[in-house]
């Protein structure tokens, strides 16, 4: 039988040599199947690119009627609304809603999510993940056991899947040696949160940069802040009122609302940037262009991340056959305002 655009479970059990029901129980992973026959039903589901449906009223559903799960972080992040904006704008244009959820970097919020999701039938997904060394990715092992299609915005260690990023260490890697040229001698880096995959890779970036320059950042000099400026308020407060001797020459932030937060502790203190110190963000996000602080930042391609990855998850939902892993690298780059300056003129 050839496989056809919206093959059945019937499909599945007669290529498999199995019944409907076994079929069922292999997708709903119940172990009254042995092992020999769920590889063989799970090869043919593969074979087929057979997607179940997960009620029997979503039969009466138009097939206009189409869907993209997209899973965030940080609910309140802008970051998220650029990433989202050209999602929407490419899933729009091919008939598909977007439906957003924060998981607040919850990794149960985040298998709760996809849960109720795939309930509602989505057809697919895009997800920034929560991850930690001791993360429990069962949910998206079960998508791919259940062949349902989804594209990660952050690279989780181990996990073969679609993925659409920049290169996080590399960039930052990039502005930390930037400082390091211009003269900063004692740079502080305020790290993002444990859950954020790109937090990992960020910070691995500026170790790099130090290890260039034979040098190496010392314990006391990462300062692990979060994701909001609240988070970098904070814990720039708690910083300075330590009076750490020497005091920093650079600032070096995991995103740009902690580059905010900085800044407003730093005002507050009296300390000026960059006369002071130097203060270097992360994102590019929009809206920090038209605040009083013209922040030197990493520019990160956000809307574009939107479209490509939505692209890219549409591809695999409406393929007759199943797609190769696909991963894409878009270009990052430094962009340099107000808030950085040279401690000496390059030579």
């Amino acid at each position: 039988m050839q496989p056809h655009r919206n093959p059945t479970i019937s499909d599945v059990a007669r290529l498999a040599g199995v019944s409907k029901a076994t079929v069922s129980a292999v997708l709903n992973n119940r172990d009254t199947v042995s092992a020999a026959t769920r590889a063989k039903v799970l090869a043919v589901i593969r074979e087929l690119n057979y997607r179940p449906r997960e009620f029997a009223r979503h039969r009466f559903r138009s097939d206009s009627e189409r869907s993209i799960g997209f899973i965030i972080k940080e609910g309140d992040n802008p970051y998220y609304a650029e990433l989202i904006a050209g999602a929407r704008q490419v899933a729009e244009a091919q008939g598909y809603t977007i439906l957003v959820a924060s998981s607040e970097g919850s990794l149960q919020a985040e298998q709760q999510i996809i849960q109720l999701m795939i309930a509602q039938d989505v057809n697919g997904f895009i997800i920034t993940p929560v991850f930690s060394d001791e993360a429990d990715l069962s949910h998206l092992f079960e998508l791919k056991r259940r062949n349902i299609p989804f594209v990660l915005l952050e690279r989780i260690p181990g996990l073969q899947a679609n993925l659409v990023d920049i290169d996080n260490t590399y960039a930052a890697q990039a502005a930390i040696q930037y400082l390091i040229e211009q003269g900063h001698a004692h740079i502080v880096y305020f790290a993002g949160p444990q859950y954020s995959p790109h937090a990992k890779e960020r910070l691995e970036g500026v170790r790099r940069a130090f290890s260039a320059f034979n040098r190496s950042l010392s314990d006391d000099q990462v300062i692990y802040a979060g994701a909001r400026a609240r988070d970098g308020y904070e814990a720039a407060q708690a910083y300075f009122a330590r009076r750490p001797s020497p005091r920093p020459t650079a600032i070096a932030c995991y995103n740009d609302l902690v580059a905010l937060g900085v800044l407003r502790a730093l005002q507050e203190r009296g300390i000026r940037v960059p006369d002071d110190v130097s203060v270097m963000g992360f994102d590019d996000l929009e809206f920090l262009r038209y605040t009083p602080w013209l922040l030197s930042t990493v520019h990160v391609p956000k809307k574009t991340m939107g479209e490509k990855a939505t692209e890219m998850l549409i591809r695999h939902i409406e393929a007759d056959r199943p797609v190769s892993i696909e991963k894409i690298h878009l270009h990052s780059e430094l962009v340099l305002r107000a808030t950085t300056r040279p401690l000496h003129l390059p030579a």
